[in-house]
């Protein structure tokens, strides 16, 4: 039985892509050790497969990766294992430089064009880095796969290294559950974002929309770097009983939540190419949910809307404009559309492709 050893940067709670990768590899047969790092709020995890947390003394910045690539690098090291998968740029290097010195295969999945990302965009110094690591590594990896086609394709083009697409679909879900809310949303509209609440997510943009919704409410679910930012911004605008701000919540309980919205939207605003090449899980997890969406012109969510017509376009990011465009949206009726992507969009579809590239490693 070959062992894979699989790392990423966060505290496995909400991971679902690497969930969902480790599960499909550990009933397929291989033995799972997957490695993440601890924080001081970090849920207990009841997995099928061994998992590991490394406890950080630094938890961002330089500094951080610093650490999280010393740690990764030596517990890889001396770790048994035939294969190791990595989880984005910021794990690669520990899982490259062990894959050449003992001689093991090594798996990239890259969820994200990381070097691309808002953050990193008044960070030139910081950036080029980043983009050193990509140039030092990307061309020389023989296994890799990724989210999107749009991203695939322009890895091929910068570093002509073959990435295959599994996209983060959810798994197929029987039913759909609800759950009840502690505060009255009787004859409201619910519009949810669920998601990172960062920057460039087009959160603000949003709230600004509320006030033009006479008969509706927005839900807020997730954490980020501009929670406060956002919460202070609904105060100044008297909005607490139009938006609301549900935290973090495990994924068991959001699919609870999310079937409750009469739309879901994914208004990513276009801050260079990692947010114009997106395709969010989110989206998926609507279509399951059987909730219309709301996506930006940017071209993977575009296409998701225009292959399975399950919701529209952001034509105009003006907020008067926008609620009109929301008003006529939630008047129309997706539910047979929905109920036919929700089948075909779904992990199990795409798990022999993703075992294909475990079983014929190069």
């Amino acid at each position: 039985m070959k062992k894979i050893i699989i790392s990423v940067s966060n505290d496995l709670t909400t991971d679902q892509r690497v969930a969902k990768v480790c599960n499909t590899l550990h009933n397929a047969g291989f033995q799972i050790l997957l490695i993440g790092r601890k924080l001081q709020n970090s849920k207990p995890l009841k997995r099928k497969y061994q998992t590991k947390r490394i406890s950080l003394f630094f938890h961002k910045g330089i500094l951080f990766y610093a650490e999280l690539n010393i740690r990764l690098f030596f517990l890889l090291l001396f770790l048994k294992k035939n294969v190791l998968l990595a989880n984005d740029l910021d794990t690669l290097l520990p899982n490259y430089m062990v894959s050449k010195l003992l001689r093991k295969k090594l798996v990239f999945d890259s969820h994200e064009l990381f070097s691309e990302i808002p953050e990193l965009v008044h960070r030139p110094f910081v950036k080029k880095i980043w983009i050193r690591l990509e140039n030092q590594m990307l061309p020389k990896l023989k296994n890799a796969y990724t989210v999107c086609d749009s991203i695939a394709n322009y890895y091929a083009e910068k570093y002509q290294t073959k990435f295959n697409v599994i996209r983060n679909l959810p798994v197929k879900k029987n039913s759909i559950s609800f759950s009840k809310l502690s505060f009255n949303t009787s004859g409201k509209k619910i519009i949810i974002y669920q998601g990172a609440v960062n920057m460039g997510r087009g959160l603000e943009f949003i709230i600004d929309t509320m006030p033009f919704l006479s008969n509706c409410i927005l839900f807020i679910v997730g954490t980020g770097d501009i929670i406060k930012k956002l919460k202070k911004l609904v105060a100044h605008k008297n909005l607490e009983k139009k938006v609301k701000f549900l935290g973090q919540l495990p994924p068991k309980k959001l699919q609870t939540i999310t079937p409750l919205a009469t739309l879901g939207i994914s208004i990513e605003e276009d801050l260079g190419l990692n947010y114009r090449f997106a395709l969010p899980n989110k989206i998926f997890d609507y279509i399951q949910a059987e909730v219309p969406i709301l996506v930006s012109d940017l071209p993977e969510m575009k296409r998701i809307v225009t292959d399975y017509k399950v919701g529209e376009i952001v034509t105009n990011r003006e907020p008067k404009k926008v609620a009109k465009q929301i008003k006529e949206l939630l008047k129309k009726d997706f539910s047979s559309e929905l109920k036919a992507a929700k089948k075909t969009l779904i992990w199990e579809h795409q798990e022999n492709e993703l075992l294909a590239i475990f079983k014929n490693l190069k």
